[in-house]
């Protein structure tokens, strides 16, 4: 028994009060008199910095360890301040910003897919599937986000984010193959970044070896994420930003070149679209094949784009920051995506051999990115090169993002009881610690960037990130339209959501519709590609639809394995209050009246910002 003798400080009365000492926490508790009891300090048995222990428990070490001891997971305030949460966010940091999560939704994706892979597209079929393609993607990739949001501002704290939306409205084993391969997409774009890294790397220098380029950025990224997700939003902001600035300065020197005001080749205009052509193809069913060929290659390149719902609980303000990001994207689409792949079909002909996958290609001749070829081959000085800079910074970026996702997955996986519960520790600064182990294990296949078939390897992992997307996307929609379902059949108030898409239930519908004709149209290209003189190759089919055999075997493996062979959770058994957000309509009409009336009375400038973001 210890006895304390107060004097007054921190509202304990001035009487002697014996209580044992709780030897785990080290404090004794003193019953305040007045209402509630109070936790004094031990100093006499722990010293003032508390238990005098060995040196990796003192100063600066002793923080470091102590960081990656388990959170200790309770009840949390809400970022929004009328709210309160009825479940935490399990542990992880809400440390990423609305400036974050809006320059996550403009940039994130901007990697592989769009700079480097994209060449893959124009010299097998050409600048008009191209376009055509993106194009069609573009609706779809605004119905998803809209989709997203709406359920990530409604279920803010749901583990795994919108990788628990399909088993939670469409069913179990449907959601169990989806988020491990979305898992599997995610674990094999960190090595797939790190293997294009440094063939960017190459149009400079071809001797050093690339595994020490594989190398210095593995250990960069490794460092930014064991700091902690602080680290991450301001390295991506900064990324980002380049690669913002990068297409914004792309698409004013296309313009200037095409209409021959730079570069040597003077008026360019349509001249690639007549020679070689608009179509690398000249029959109707080998050009519409290339235009199928696309869809998937544009998925992946629009990959990333649902990382801010992903991100939700690591928000400061979700019902803030998604509706924002959501509507944001648009520009992404518009300007990132569809106006780049224009332009590019003005500036690079589609028989260029130093395009990705190029048929013209020359042995020993390096492929590098159209945005590079477009100004190299138009002999433009030092443009190639901040250009093929930028390019290696937004890889870099998306290598780092694969490191956000993999081991949040993962976490996710886990705590849906899809995996080891071993997986699912987050440590007291909020990263995934296990999960980060495990994703930089398997990113050492990035030193296969050595290898003479890098391009092969390169190829296989690009293969189940573009497929795996798609049916993420589906996913999502899907669930959206179950989501409004159930809401229907339960007689549940749509005003009490947060956020409303603004593309409705039939948005999603479309979407959903459209995925599975991409998914029929997939097939057909797989069987045989462009360009193969319709025959028919093992090795095409696997390196373009792999995603599916591995979906289907998480599918019937997890029905056979549990017994569970639900196709649809019956809407009536939808838990709709699981990790749900209420709001009040009458305080959200309140609230969006007040924000009118501000706005009536703002500047001109505040409304434009207003309007637009």
């Amino acid at each position: 028994m210890s006895s304390i003798k107060s004097e007054g400080h921190f509202g304990v009365t001035p009487d002697t009060i014996e209580t044992p000492v709780d030897e785990d926490k080290g404090f004794s508790q003193t019953e305040n008199l007045s209402e509630c009891p109070v936790e004094v300090s031990n100093i006499e048995q722990e010293g003032i910095d508390g238990p005098r222990r060995g040196f990796f428990h003192k100063g600066v070490v002793g923080r470091v360890v102590d960081s990656y001891r388990r959170a200790q997971v309770s009840p949390g305030h809400d970022p929004e301040a009328e709210m309160m949460s009825t479940f935490s966010n399990g542990g992880l940091k809400q440390a990423l910003k609305t400036r974050h999560v809006v320059m996550m939704s403009l940039g994130t994706g901007i990697g592989t897919g769009l700079l480097v892979a994209n060449g893959k597209d124009i010299s097998n079929a050409g600048p008009a599937p191209l376009i055509i393609g993106y194009g069609m993607v573009s609706f779809c990739t605004y119905f998803m986000v809209q989709a997203a949001g709406e359920m990530a501002v409604a279920f803010p704290t749901l583990p795994g984010s919108f990788n628990a939306y399909t088993s939670s409205f469409i069913s179990r084993p449907f959601g169990f193959a989806t988020t491990w391969l979305y898992f599997v997409q995610w674990l094999t774009m960190f090595p797939l970044e790190l293997i294009a890294m440094t063939m960017t790397i190459r149009f400079w220098n071809t001797s050093i070896d690339s595994d020490i380029f594989v190398l210095i950025f593995y250990c960069f990224i490794f460092l930014v994420h064991i700091i902690g997700v602080e680290a991450y939003g301001e390295t991506e902001f900064i990324f980002n930003m380049c690669k913002i600035l990068m297409i914004t300065g792309f698409v004013i020197f296309a313009i200037v070149l095409t209409a021959g005001g730079a570069g040597d080749s003077g008026y360019i205009g349509a001249k690639y679209w007549h020679n070689p052509g608009a179509f690398v193809s000249h029959t109707s069913e080998a050009q519409f094949k290339g235009v199928c060929y696309v869809l998937v290659s544009a998925y992946f390149s629009y990959g990333g784009t649902e990382l801010f719902v992903l991100s939700v609980n690591e928000q400061e303000n979700p019902r803030k920051t998604t509706p924002t990001a959501t509507k944001t994207t648009i520009y992404r689409i518009l300007f990132v995506y569809l106006l780049t792949m224009i332009l590019l079909g003005f500036t690079v002909p589609n028989n260029h051999p130093r395009l990705m996958g190029s048929p013209y290609a020359k042995p020993g001749v390096q492929s590098v990115s159209p945005y590079v070829l477009a100004a190299y081959i138009h002999k433009v000085r030092i443009l190639p090169h901040f250009i093929n800079t930028v390019v290696m910074l937004s890889v870099v970026s998306m290598s780092s993002s694969a490191m956000y996702a993999g081991p949040r997955l993962i976490c996710s996986l886990a705590q849906q009881g899809y995996c080891p519960k071993w997986l699912d520790y987050i440590d007291r600064r909020g990263r995934p610690t296990r999960g980060l182990i495990l994703c930089f294990i398997v990113g050492v296949i990035g030193y296969a960037a050595h290898d003479p078939n890098r391009e092969v390897v390169f190829g296989w992992l690009a293969s189940v990130a573009g497929l795996s997307e798609l049916f993420t996307w589906a996913s999502i929609m899907l669930s959206h339209v179950r989501f409004r379902m159930a809401m229907r059949k339960q007689g549940k108030d749509l005003n009490e959501l947060g956020y409303k898409a603004n593309t409705g239930v039939w948005g999603s519908c479309f979407g959903v519709f459209f995925s599975i004709l991409v998914f029929m149209a997939q097939f057909w290209v797989a069987l045989s590609p462009p360009l193969s003189d319709g025959v028919c190759s093992a090795n095409d089919f696997f390196q373009s639809y792999m995603a599916m055999p591995i979906w289907l075997f998480f599918y019937f493996g997890y029905m056979l394995y549990y017994r569970d062979f639900t196709f649809l959770t019956p809407l009536d058994k939808i838990d709709l209050s699981y990790h749900r957000r209420f709001y009040d309509p009458e305080l959200l009409r309140q609230e969006d009246e007040e924000n009118r009336q501000a706005l009536k009375n703002a500047p001109f400038w505040v409304r434009m910002h207003a309007f637009f973001c």
